[in-house]
């Protein structure tokens, strides 16, 4: 039940994504009908949103059961007494998954309409109200108070202050303006806070905007997962080598009861100085931020100076995580992907880089998790096969929890290594809406279920270096 148009590529991506899921490999294996039929529900799944939203609850601060009631409560008060429930994860027992009730087919569009940029729509998609940098247009007469509906410019191709625009635009949903027209696009330059409070999304998310700040972490159900694989222990010195915005970070620190130490590194000082905020937020101790390029992070001889952060000897560190960056196709709702096929391919060569010195600064016996948020081969189960290669002192492990599929055919990996891949794929569910009868006559085991399987796209390896190189 496709509710968006599938997302859309630049021609040369397009054909470089219908080679890969059309691969001999899994040909082979599915039939050309099965894994054109897989493919093509993928793009739909791509540009929806996820099923549930998932929050991660910060145990260093709070008990599960304790923030689930005060979410509870929250949500009731957003949703006017529409019952939502909070569900537990059996497996994963320290987030929350609310269901996501929508698409809503039956709204009714008001005459006053507001454009906002992609990124802000898919925000919007997932929960958010719309805030003054996303506002690309508004209609002429707009004024503080008014009933407007919202819409999404998905290709990115609205002026910025236009009075009407043309284009393709997806309706998001209604809200209630904050603000006037000319208030918006005031020339004493771009304001921020509230433009649009949202009143009949389209997808009905809870807003997190300043909702228990310290006790909940809004994270993909994938991404979390991450962690509890590598499973760090306290006292361990861990390395999260492109930790921005610190989402994995801090849930490391927090399994590992924060002690020992969590290095989180990254070469954006921005981004840096989030991964400080959010630590501090959340009031953990044991995370080390530092701005710095993860492929320079190895050093070959030992420094005279005492200084904590990179580079660093060989063999430092007792666990590493390497989220690598990625092309991000899995990343949902996304109705327009807008990278070049250059683009695309350019990450393979940096992951490389990385995971070799993510080898290097591993410890014999130390454990290395590798993930992306994206679809490809070549930057995931290809990655995999290379390390194999490259590394024959490494051995791939069993995940535990393992709760999305194997890992996908055509890098020539054997089935037994398949099985010991992690890969979410969002086609592996159909695309189903959720409205509020169906949820409340849906068992709670099934609804579970559902989560793991409708959430973004995600690839997880884990491997064990053994004591020998």
């Amino acid at each position: 039940m496709s509710f968006f148009p599938k997302i859309s590529f630049q021609r040369e991506v397009e054909e470089y994504l219908t080679k890969v899921f059309r691969n001999n490999e899994l040909i082979t294996a599915l039939g050309t009908q099965e894994a054109e039929s897989k493919y093509q529900s993928l793009l739909s799944h791509l540009s929806h949103p996820p099923g549930f939203t998932t929050v991660r609850v910060n145990t260093h601060l709070a008990s599960v059961k304790h923030v689930k009631k005060l979410l509870f409560e929250e949500i009731n008060k957003q949703f006017k007494g529409l019952c939502v429930p909070v569900l537990e994860h059996p497996k994963l027992q320290d987030i929350l998954l609310i269901p996501v009730i929508g698409p809503r087919r039956d709204l009714k569009k008001h005459a006053s309409e507001v454009i906002v940029g992609a990124q802000c729509g898919y925000a919007v998609l997932r929960g958010a109200h719309v805030y003054v940098p996303g506002i690309v247009s508004t209609s002429r007469f707009m004024k503080a108070g008014d009933l407007v509906s919202v819409y999404s410019d998905i290709e990115g191709k609205c002026k910025r202050g236009a009075k009407e625009f043309e284009g393709v635009k997806v309706f998001l949903g209604n809200g209630i303006s904050a603000l006037s027209r000319s208030e918006v696009f005031s020339s004493s330059g771009p304001l921020n806070g509230m433009g649009i409070r949202m009143t009949e999304p389209v997808y009905l998310s809870p807003s997190f905007d300043s909702v228990l700040p310290s006790h909940l972490f809004l994270q993909n159900l994938p991404s979390v997962v991450v962690s509890h694989i590598l499973n760090p222990q306290p006292g361990e010195r861990i390395l999260d080598m492109c930790a921005a915005p610190g989402g994995k970070a801090t849930h490391l620190a927090t399994l590992m009861h924060d002690q020992g130490e969590v290095i989180a590194m990254d070469k954006t000082a921005n981004k840096v100085k989030k991964i400080k905020q959010n630590a501090e937020l959340l009031q953990l101790n044991c995370i080390k931020a530092f701005c710095y390029d993860g492929t320079r992070a190895l050093s070959v001889e030992k420094r005279e100076d005492e200084q904590e952060g990179p580079p660093f000897l060989p063999a430092s560190f007792d666990r590493i995580l390497l989220d690598a960056p990625c092309s991000g196709m899995g990343q949902r709702p996304n109705m327009a992907y807008s990278s070049t096929l250059k683009e695309v391919t350019s990450y393979q060569p940096l992951q490389r880089k990385l995971f070799t010195v993510a080898v290097k600064l591993l410890k014999p016996g130390g454990v290395l998790v590798y993930s992306t948020c994206t679809i490809t081969l070549s930057e995931n189960e290809e990655q995999v096969a290379w390390a194999l290669k490259t590394f024959p002192y490494l051995q791939l492990q069993a995940q535990e929890p393992h709760i999305g599929g194997e890992g996908m055919r055509g890098a020539g990996l054997s089935l037994d290594q398949l099985k010991l891949l992690q890969r979410f794929d969002p086609s592996a569910v159909t695309l189903q809406g959720m409205d509020i009868n169906s949820l409340q006559d849906s068992r709670e085991d099934d609804l579970i279920s559902l989560a793991n399987k409708d959430c973004i796209g995600f690839f997880i390896a884990k491997f064990i270096k053994s004591n020998s190189e």
